[in-house]
């Protein structure tokens, strides 16, 4: 092979796709505990054929769910494809069509079709298995068998990734971004959708500019939409440069509202330029809103607005605060924690309510990278943070948190994570003691092959 030629990052090692669809039960080491009863959702990307586009990016490739499956002290696995519109049609041509983010590459034929990829959260809700991304509908899953189901046309088009479930009303409180007849636009939607699963709510609004707003943050009785300068412009695009790209100079800003109300009364508040993927979770406290975000100073995996590469910077946990009562529009920010991490989660039965525990993936040895070698657990109330450090080489998908039961305390209950085996190039599944996180897992199932790295999970119990 000539030496010149450049391996996309995003197609080699554990990013690289897995074309199988596979059943396995697993061997398990320690013991699952027999009240661990459901399944752990996983999903990500994984192209089916190779890419068009010679800068192929992770975020564009279709959708595979990974399912673990756990009851009485056993573990099974099961992966499928999201067969989306997309992944039909490129199936029967056996080849890739679509070209992700730079759609000058497609191929004429597809030309107006539907290019949804299913890929980045998988969310239980109202019974229904949803994957979910940023451009599309919720698309349904069967959560035994995963087949596919198709979209949720109720929802009236494009949904977050990132919908918040209310623990108290049973609500999933929703947003879409670049909504409207233009693409990469500045237009947004706000939703809600019923405990019973119907739509009872959108609004489109203007948000300050085109941004990829990939989260947000749902309290009690508001919402929180982040425009941050992770910039789309679909005339950028059109010449040749990146669809989306870093613009600093546009400044960040987090749209407040009451969750009762209409989206003309947003409240814009504004801090310096930063990043924000997730947040841990956000509650309301004194008169104010209190948000705790994994916080970049730079996009990362993300260009500049002229095409230049972009500077990989990690993130750390800060606190945004919101004086709702105050004059100034100004969002006060402290540091949580000194530790680089990703994928924040909190005990969902806290979601949008004063949270003490979190955790995270950490990256201990500081690489500015997807290097998320350490789970961690930290305490907010006492301030103490316990990690579980990885065997070098080995990598951690997001810690998912789940209950011991529907009546125990925060944080009483476990954490999943899917590990990949860097020596041995497949994955475990870990189960950790959720506020002993540094004791080490207490059970492990092992998975025959590896588990590409992906975006999300979910806990579901049926």
């Amino acid at each position: 092979m000539d030496g010149d030629v450049r391996i996309n990052p995003y197609l080699a090692g554990n990013f690289a796709p897995i074309r199988s669809e596979d059943d396995f039960d697993l061997e398990v080491t320690g013991e699952i505990p027999p009240e661990l009863r459901g399944a752990l959702f996983r999903i990500g990307p994984n192209p089916q054929f190779e890419p068009r586009d010679p800068n192929h990016h992770w975020f564009v490739g279709d959708g595979m769910v990974h399912g673990f499956y756990l009851a009485d002290g056993k573990a099974s696995y099961r992966n499928r494809y999201a067969r989306t519109p997309k992944w039909e049609v490129e199936h029967a041509a056996g080849r890739s069509l679509f070209a992700g983010f730079n759609p000058m590459l497609s191929d004429p034929s597809v030309a107006g079709k539907d290019s949804g990829v299913a890929n980045t959260n998988i969310v239980w809700h109202a019974g229904r298995l949803m994957a979910l991304e940023e451009a599309h509908a919720p698309f349904e899953m069967d959560p035994r068998t995963l087949e596919s189901r198709g979209y949720r046309e109720a929802y009236g088009g494009r949904v977050t990734a990132h919908p918040k479930i209310d623990p108290t009303t049973g609500e999933m409180v929703w947003f879409g971004y670049g909504v409207g007849e233009t693409p990469l636009s500045a237009g947004m939607s706000y939703g809600v959708t019923a405990a019973d699963g119907s739509v009872t709510q959108r609004q489109d609004f203007q948000a300050p500019y085109s941004s990829m707003v990939h989260d947000f943050m749902v309290t009690e009785n508001h919402v929180l939409f982040p425009i941050l300068p992770l910039t789309g412009s679909l005339q950028r695009a059109m010449t040749g440069l990146p669809a989306f790209a870093w613009e600093p100079q546009k400044g960040s800003f987090v749209g407040v509202m009451r969750r009762d109300a209409d989206v003309s009364t947003i409240r814009w508040f504004n801090t310096e330029a930063c990043y924000v993927f997730h947040p841990l979770n956000a509650y309301e406290a004194d008169g104010k809103i209190v948000a705790d975000v994994m916080r970049y100073d730079v996009a990362p995996l993300f260009p500049n607005a002229d095409g230049s590469p972009g500077r990989n910077t990690a993130a750390r946990l800060v606190r945004w605060t919101f004086d709702l009562a105050g004059n100034s529009d100004a969002i006060h920010e402290e540091p949580l924690d000194d530790l680089d991490g990703e994928f924040p989660r909190v005990d969902p039965r806290v979601e949008t309510l004063r949270h003490r525990h979190g955790w995270y993936a950490a990256d201990p040895g500081h690489a500015q990278t997807i290097k998320q070698s350490a789970i961690a657990h930290l305490d907010l109330q006492t301030g103490k943070r316990q990690v579980h450090a990885l065997d070098a080489g080995d990598l951690t998908s997001e810690p998912v948190f789940v209950p011991r039961s529907a009546g125990a305390a925060e944080g009483d209950g476990w954490i999943t994570a899917v590990v990949w085996r860097a020596a041995e190039d497949r994955s475990d599944l870990l189960i950790f003691e959720a506020l002993d996180i540094a004791k080490g897992p207490i059970a492990t199932a092992k998975v025959p092959r590896r588990v590409p790295f992906g975006f999300h999970g979910n806990w579901a119990s049926f």
